[in-house]
């Protein structure tokens, strides 16, 4: 059994039944929508088309929506591209959507002029593009182009540093939120974050799992308050390439899967793991090592980008992502997992959740059991123990069907649906009668089971227990 998740962002390439059900057969376990491109509609077509390729596969995929973001983006270019050229000059119309050219381009926040001064750099395409700021009046600023190359209808520009009078949260960031829920999604990207406090910004209008993706200096220095705030992290290292020299990114890769297993949030790793597959068959031997390594160093879900959106083997390169993992997760190191990487206490009222899990993954090691048994309201108690990286499987049960979906993200566990309970006798009964239902263990294996007191509350995970099924 795979236990690292798969992301596949929805595209082009791939949003069509047929395609949809082939990629959840390869191992899609979520499915990401980037709001940064298509409209609301195309978006709600998209997910009714996943559910529905998601019961025809008869797996649970969950639907990640992700925001743009205070992220800055060139306006619509004439054609839909630009050629910009070493020492070409570019006045950028601030404040404005306007169709622009390799001359002039739109960039729709007011507050970049009054932002940014004479000598700043400016990146486009990824990186790939450097212009520097040589004047700036009234909404508009012109730059010269040291690095040329190809610039598309609304691509980011970034500009290393904080903007500090950027806003943490857009209003259209916020529609699109409440439009996301409608269309129900299973959680939230947040791009751009920069601190805590951004998180609590959307937090406040949604009771949807957020995630936080890691992608600025800032984020990086705000780490650990970020990754308490957060129900999940997203290690995005494209941006994270462009604002932070790009030979310190697989250090802070580390640092951030590290963190998020120590305090039991699960992160994904993302960004042109597989890029050569966008036009290629096979993946290249450092790309297959660049996801190795991620499952390696502990990351609960590897994401395809571009791969899948727009790439020529969608479901080819979501089937080889789930070979590595396969292959690379017979290596990992669980006993020492289990012993050092979660922080036992994390909250002051030391919560007996940490203790039980850390127990209930222990004893599956010394006692040999089948599979580790996790009937939850919220998916938290799964979450927990997933973070510990027990070697059984991890079987979760829950009457919620959005919670069952949100497990599809976390490391080794396998959800399914089973009815609310009130006694915790009947609760255990009841969970380990489901398992053997579903086929996930067989009559006569041993399972751990854990659950709480009083049943039917979220966050009283207290008890384990181990049965005969």
């Amino acid at each position: 059994m795979r236990r690292t998740k798969i992301v596949a962002t929805i595209g082009p390439a791939c949003d069509d039944h047929e395609t949809l059900v082939r990629m959840i057969d390869a191992g899609m376990d979520v499915a990401r929508l980037n709001f940064s491109h298509g409209t609301p509609q195309e978006k709600a077509e998209t997910a009714a088309r996943l559910r529905t390729a998601a019961d025809r596969a008869g797996r649970q995929v969950a639907v990640l929506q992700d925001l743009p973001g205070p992220k800055l983006r060139i306006g619509p270019l004439r054609d839909g591209v630009a050629e910009l050229k070493p020492s070409d000059r570019v006045v950028f119309a601030c404040g404005t959507e306007e169709t622009g050219d390799a001359r002039h381009m739109t960039v729709a926040w007011p507050g970049l002029a009054e932002a940014v001064e004479p000598d700043d750099v400016f990146y486009l395409a990824d990186g790939t593009v450097r212009l520097r700021v040589e004047d700036v009046r009234d909404r508009e600023i012109e730059a010269v182009v040291e690095l040329g190359g190809a610039v598309a209808s609304r691509q980011g520009l970034n500009i290393p540093g904080e903007l500090a009078s950027l806003p943490s949260v857009q209003e259209e960031d916020l529609e699109m939120l409440r439009f996301g829920e409608s269309i129900g999604v299973d959680m939230v990207a947040l791009s751009f974050v920069r601190r805590a406090a951004d998180i609590e910004a959307v937090r406040q209008h949604t009771r949807v799992p957020l995630i936080a993706k890691i992608e600025k200096p800032q984020a990086v220095d705000n780490a650990e308050a970020i990754t308490h705030s957060a129900d999940c992290l997203m290690v995005a290292r494209g941006d994270l390439g462009i604002e932070l020299r790009i030979e310190e990114v697989p250090l802070v890769q580390k640092s951030v899967i590290a963190l998020a297993g120590a305090l039991a949030r699960p992160v994904i790793t993302a960004t042109q793991m597989l890029d050569s597959m966008v036009t290629s068959s096979r993946p290249t031997r450092a790309e297959v090592t660049d996801v190795a390594n991620a499952i390696l160093d502990g990351t609960d879900a590897l994401m395809l980008s571009q791969e899948t959106a727009v790439g020529a083997h969608p479901v080819e390169t979501v089937a080889m992502m789930a070979s590595i993992a396969e292959t690379t997760e017979r290596a990992l190191p669980y006993e020492e997992w289990n012993e050092r990487r979660v922080r036992r206490l994390e909250r002051s009222d030391q919560d007996p959740a940490y203790t039980v899990a850390y127990n209930a993954c222990a004893a599956a090691r010394q006692l040999e059991l089948a599979a580790l048994v996790i009937p939850t309201l919220s998916g938290r108690s799964a979450r927990i123990i997933s973070a510990h990286r027990p070697q059984v499987p991890i079987l979760a049960l829950s009457p919620g069907k959005e919670t069952v979906r949100r497990c599809s993200l976390m490391w080794g566990v396998q959800a399914a649906r089973m009815r609310r309970h009130e006694v915790t006798e009947e609760l255990i009964a009841d969970a380990t009668r489901r398992v053997v239902e579903l086929g996930w263990v067989q009559p006569g294996d041993r399972v751990g089971v854990t659950a709480g007191l009083p049943s039917g509350r979220p966050g009283t995970t207290s008890l384990f227990q181990v049965q005969h099924v």
